[in-house]
């Protein structure tokens, strides 16, 4: 489907050039929140006379066209109309939502097996490489990259990380390690197979450091806001975002994620709710929500139990392993639309 932003302004009448007049005109739409394939029109109301040599329309500080097609990203959207007066101008600007059009499909689960999972892990990250699995474990002091026999529970290599930093997520790609640190802006690069530092990135554009994923070219990686971050692996910059929406809202606190067939498989901090919800990763559109009510229940209830988190997808099996910060048990799932 299409999207047309309809873009007009009333009749031209006087400009004037004193800075304290260029105030005069209102950037009205016809409304808030749109879904794919709605009509947007952009209108300029005048409150005192004004003339202008011409208009520049933006969609997220990028010049578009009169008539423009928005594209598939759901999400907010800064729509800006600059009006140029010889060297002078003055811009306007609003926000509009938009949402996806359909509701996101409901799956349920089947535990397939149980391994055992070490309950003071303070799960942040986890994911299979080549049949092997890797955790990044949380927490100032107790911080750790592990590499795990996940059917023993038995931890193959441990690598403590400095008592500074709460490690966060990790992703694997190309035979290196990836792991975000949360609020120090940093992340570190690891050899895979030696767990010896490569090299550390910073943070530009994302806020804090929460989950990463890859689609083996790309990383991705969430800041505990409605945006996952597209990275480049190369020059570790920040290109490009999508936000996380379904039809009634925009998702925040995006934190572990998995890249599982082509979709991203993210969890949501503090929801109150076990659910993993299904995002597509051109649009942002949450297509599908897996309810894990009751898979708490399966393991060990003490007092520094905490929230469903760690997501990695083996290749080899096919099939989900899930557990939580401070877990007994690692579970191997199948999903099952309801």
């Amino acid at each position: 489907m299409k999207w047309i932003f309809l873009l007009f302004s009333l009749s031209t009448v006087n400009f004037c050039e004193n800075k304290k007049n260029l105030n005069n005109f209102i950037l009205l739409t016809n409304k808030k929140v749109f879904t794919p394939g709605d009509m947007l029109k952009i209108s300029l109301k005048k409150i005192n006379k004004l003339e202008y040599d011409s208009i520049i329309y933006y969609r997220d500080n990028k010049k578009i066209d009169s008539i423009h097609e928005i594209g598939k990203k759901l999400g907010d959207k800064k729509i800006t109309a600059r009006l140029y007066k010889k060297n002078n101008y003055k811009e306007k600007s609003l926000n509009i939502r938009v949402l996806s059009s359909s509701t996101p499909k409901l799956f349920t689960y089947k535990i397939i097996n149980e391994y055992p999972h070490n309950i003071n892990s303070y799960t942040q990250g986890l994911e299979f490489y080549n049949n092997r699995l890797f955790e990044s474990v949380g927490l100032r002091g107790k911080s750790a990259l592990k590499e795990i026999d996940y059917k023993s529970g038995k931890v193959i290599r441990n690598l403590p990380i400095d008592d500074v930093y709460f490690a966060e997520g990790i992703t694997l790609l190309d035979k290196k390690i990836y792991q975000l640190t949360w609020q120090s802006k940093i992340g570190f690069i690891y050899d895979l197979e030696s767990f010896k530092l490569i090299d550390s990135f910073r943070y530009k554009k994302s806020i804090e450091g929460w989950g990463l994923c890859n689609d083996g070219k790309s990383i991705y990686k969430s800041d505990g806001s409605s945006k996952i971050w597209k990275i480049n692996p190369n020059t570790l910059e920040e290109i490009d975002f999508i936000q996380v929406t379904t039809n009634k809202s925009i998702i925040t606190k995006i934190n572990e994620m998995e890249w599982i067939n082509g979709k991203i498989y993210a969890n949501i901090y503090q929801l109150n709710k076990d659910i993993i919800i299904i995002i597509n990763p051109e649009t942002g559109k949450v297509e599908g929500v897996v309810d894990f009510n009751g898979l708490k229940k399966e393991v060990k209830n003490h007092s520094k139990i905490d929230v469903l988190n760690g997501i990695a997808y083996n290749k080899n099996s096919k099939t989900i392993f899930m557990t939580g910060k401070n877990w007994n048990k690692l579970f191997e799932l199948q999903l099952i639309e309801k």
